[in-house]
């Protein structure tokens, strides 16, 4: 039985909105195997630590990203033999969508912020760290068309425009401004308005929301429309 028996790991898909383009969270490893690639932050669960308490844990130490106020779900499980070279190791992925926070402090395995969309020429992530990180990817996508999540991307106080920006970073693809500004304020519980605005670079001033208890977007937000 000894031969069937897995270590537990977790790994984290952490993604956020910066520059008006979506990036990801990755680490350069230190220690063999793979030392000096890029890959999630993650680690193995320790002995008296459930999945989330784990990936908590993890996300805390290695990006510095404090997990109160911020969406973190599991994602989902990859075992396949040979993923990892130290043996039978079985990692459960997780997602974590934040606003765009201040790079963690300097370490030996100090997280940085990188584009996604230039993931496909980059250097290969350590492990199955790629194919965990295109699910997490898809998965953030698909959340967005029909969950309140994107606001997860946002400051408590947000305008339309940034909230708009969200969805053209994580969906690779411009939404005309009308159109998205309807729908998102006449489906109920999505945005509060806050009473107060913001000054622009040009024309009239913006008006400042703050997400609402709404957690489903009915009818959906379909990445194919307009």
């Amino acid at each position: 039985m000894r031969g069937n028996l897995f270590a537990v790991a977790v790994d984290l898909v952490v993604l956020t909105v910066r520059s008006g383009a979506l990036h990801v969270l990755l680490v350069r490893r230190t220690a063999p195997p793979f030392a000096g690639s890029p890959a999630l932050p993650g680690g193995f669960v320790r002995p008296h630590e459930d999945l989330l308490d784990a990936a908590t844990r993890e996300l805390a130490e290695e990006s510095g990203v404090p997990v109160p106020g911020h969406h973190l779900e599991q994602l989902a499980s990859y075992a396949a033999p040979g993923r990892d070279p130290r043996g039978r190791v079985l990692t459960v992925g997780h997602l974590a969508l934040v606003p765009d926070l201040p790079l963690p402090a300097a370490g030996p395995e100090a997280g940085s912020w990188h584009a996604v969309a230039g993931r496909a020429t980059a250097e290969p992530l350590a492990f199955d760290h790629d194919r965990i990180l295109a699910d997490g990817v898809e998965r953030a996508r698909a959340k967005l068309e029909y969950t309140t999540l994107a606001a997860s991307f946002c400051p408590p106080e947000l305008t339309v425009a940034q909230l708009r920006g969200v969805y053209e970073a994580v969906w690779g693809r411009p939404l005309d401004p009308r159109n998205f500004q309807r729908k998102v304020t006449s489906t109920d519980g999505f945005l509060v308005p806050t009473g107060r605005t913001v000054s622009g670079a040009r024309g009239r001033p913006a008006q400042l929301f703050r997400r609402g208890p709404a957690t489903a977007l009915h009818p959906p937000m379909l990445r194919g429309e307009s």
